[in-house]
């Protein structure tokens, strides 16, 4: 087993019952980042230039029309498995980790992301996790089972009650018997996952950490990390890529589209990094 420790390198919020609310700047700008990648990932972007087509098809019909057709070929080949396969294995670089060999690496820590909590759930009352940010936070309690390390928890309020590391804290103690020691609640994207974790943990002497998240989002993330200077041990979860191929897994699929726009979103994503870490 090849494992990978990356060399280190050299927002204000207002507290509410147990929510750290961003400035408003920093909301306004996470939502604009949102806004921007909706707009210039599918289908919305897919959409968007064949409503284009249509409108230059009423000046010049032989390029509208080619604009259209290309706009709907790139949606249906995006849904396509064997593309969304390697959109998303193009992204999965870092293999599994062997639990027990943490404590022998130096690992002090294992920090897990927040994948999204939802808004209050109607049926219970209160903010629960995404699908995505749960399946983190199992395979975090899981290692630490087989480690006993301690479990930070990091992610900010995006719109629920609370902020998600507080989630995923309760989801970790009440549901999976396992304990977080630390809970990050200020941050709203993964660059801020990693800076106010880092302050956290340099706080406590730590400086090797093995770090959770889906094997899709682990290169952006680990880079992040390790430039918040901390010691990064990889430790992905949730591999997507190399499903079993079956009759249905050929067809076009609305899901094969979802992981098409992962994928791309998280190209997107490493592009902006390095761009503004360039400048």
């Amino acid at each position: 087993m090849v494992h990978f420790f990356l060399p280190r390198r050299g927002a204000t919020g207002r507290v509410r019952a147990g929510l750290i609310a961003p400035s408003p700047s920093v909301a306004m700008w996470f939502a604009l980042k949102k806004i921007l990648s909706a707009l210039l990932l599918p289908p919305v972007s897919s959409i968007l230039l064949a409503l284009v087509g249509l409108w230059i098809a009423r000046y010049h019909r032989r390029t509208g029309i080619t604009v259209v057709v290309l706009s709907l070929l790139s949606m249906l080949v995006l849904s396509w498995p064997p593309v969304s396969d390697a959109l998303v294995r193009s992204l999965e670089r870092y293999p599994a980790v062997v639990p027990k060999e943490l404590p022998s690496l130096k690992v002090q820590v294992i920090v897990v992301l927040g994948g999204g909590a939802d808004t209050v759930a109607p049926e219970y009352g209160v903010d629960v996790l995404s699908r995505g940010a749960r399946e983190r936070v199992r395979y975090a309690v899981y290692l630490q089972q087989q480690t006993g390390l301690p479990i930070l928890a990091t992610g900010g309020s995006t719109g629920g009650t609370r902020a998600e590391a507080l989630v995923m804290k309760d989801v970790v103690e009440r549901e999976f018997k396992g304990r977080v020691r630390w809970t990050e609640v200020e941050s709203l994207d993964t660059r801020s996952n990693a800076e106010k974790s880092a302050a956290l943990l340099k706080a406590a002497g730590i400086e090797r950490i093995a770090l959770v998240t889906h094997g899709w989002h682990m290169v952006r993330a680990a880079e992040a990390f390790e430039r918040a200077g901390l010691q990064v041990l990889p430790a992905p979860m949730g591999f997507k890529g190399g499903q079993a191929r079956k009759l249905y897994r050929v067809l076009p699929r609305a899901s094969a589209l979802a992981d098409s726009s992962l994928a791309l979103h998280e190209w997107l994503g490493i592009l902006a990094q390095h761009g503004s870490l360039d400048r």
